[in-house]
């Protein structure tokens, strides 16, 4: 069975970049990203295989064009 995580760009304040993600269009979790160090939190919530999956995606994007996209899109 696939899997399909979205995210999108909500905030960017210096320390952290912030995503709200979930499944398909309901973004019901925050992903927290240091910029810095790249590590991931979610908040209030499990950092399970969904919000791996974007993480990687994001990261991902980050590393090749030097930015955090505004959207993101992993499925499988």
């Amino acid at each position: 069975m696939g899997m399909m995580v979205a995210a999108r760009r909500i905030d960017a304040p210096a320390d952290e970049v912030h995503y709200a993600f979930g499944f398909e269009d309901r973004f019901d979790r925050i992903l927290v990203i240091d910029p810095h160090t790249l590590l991931a939190r979610v908040e209030h919530g499990d950092f399970n295989a969904a919000a791996s999956a974007i993480t990687a995606k994001i990261v991902d994007a980050w590393l090749d064009q030097g930015d955090f996209p505004q959207r993101m899109l992993f499925a499988s």
